[in-house]
């Protein structure tokens, strides 16, 4: 499917970085589908009508994503609305494209919508912060706010989600300021963006078989790890039954409610570097 591209602010920002799950397509819940891009995860929601995208993925990603839609959704569909967990680089990679062809409402947290709109750009990811490669080359990656001008809206502040009855949204700050996961509380599902992940984000080696546990948001990017902390500990009290996080495969029963309680309990240890510019 060919569609008319336009010069935007992730042009040229493609990253070379991949998984062995790149491609994956998963149903993890009822209506609710998780698709992996290179080292990113965007997830999919069935609405009556049609469904909601919950991020957008890596730079240069539309055309992945037009394909997958029209193979799970059929031929021509399109999001009722797009939701951003928040607005790195990895999660609105595509968006500008996106709306290129898709004209849909995108929603987010007011705290995140100036980095929505070309307001202000995010901090330079921190190449100093202990951790792996990824981290150590993560200076590379953009940092810039996208443009999406009079498309962006920010979220109620009740919790309701367009389109979403079913669902609420949770403020879980301290990877971005206006970080937000998703909950649908009859039947548990859960989708956390970067709040937390289940895969150890800046080993290079890790996140390219994409080897499994629950751990802290992304190092290099995390600006406040006492909100962090405490985003974490809410999540875990609502003791969700499967989750879809913004890197590392689904995770769900016993093993997600284990690693969420390990990880609240020894947060420090396990998420929180002991060196870093934002530490």
């Amino acid at each position: 499917m060919e569609h008319r591209q336009e010069n935007q602010t992730m042009d040229g920002k493609f990253i070379p970085m991949t998984s062995l799950t790149n491609g994956l397509v998963q149903q993890v819940a009822e209506g609710v589908f998780s698709y992996t891009i290179q080292i990113v995860n965007i997830a999919m929601v069935r609405t009556s009508n049609d469904f909601v995208l919950i991020d957008t993925g890596m730079p240069e990603s539309e055309e992945k994503i037009f394909e997958i839609v029209e193979e799970i959704f059929g031929e021509n569909a399109k999001p009722e609305a797009i939701i951003l967990t928040h607005g790195h680089f990895d999660h609105v990679g595509s968006i500008e494209k996106l709306l290129t062809q898709w004209d849909v409402p995108v929603y987010a947290h007011p705290l995140e919508i100036p980095y929505l709109t070309g307001q202000k750009n995010y901090p330079d990811p921190d190449g100093t912060v202990e951790g792996g490669l990824v981290a150590k080359i993560s200076p590379m990656f953009p940092n810039e706010g996208v443009h999406l001008g009079n498309h962006v809206k920010p979220l109620q502040d009740n919790g309701e989600l367009p389109h979403l009855s079913e669902w609420k949204w949770i403020h879980t700050p301290g990877h971005s300021d206006g970080h937000i996961s998703l909950f649908r509380e009859k039947d548990r599902t859960l989708i956390a963006g970067d709040a937390f992940i289940t895969v150890k984000q800046d080993s290079l080696a890790k996140v390219l078989v994409q080897e499994r546990e629950v751990n802290g948001p992304p190092r290099y990017l995390t600006t406040d790890w006492q909100l962090a902390k405490k985003s974490v500990e809410k999540l875990a009290a609502l003791h969700p039954r499967v989750a879809v996080t913004g890197h590392g495969l689904p995770m769900e029963g016993e093993e997600l409610e284990q690693g969420l309680t390990k990880l609240v309990n020894e947060f420090d240890t396990i998420a929180v570097p002991d060196y870093g510019k934002f530490v």
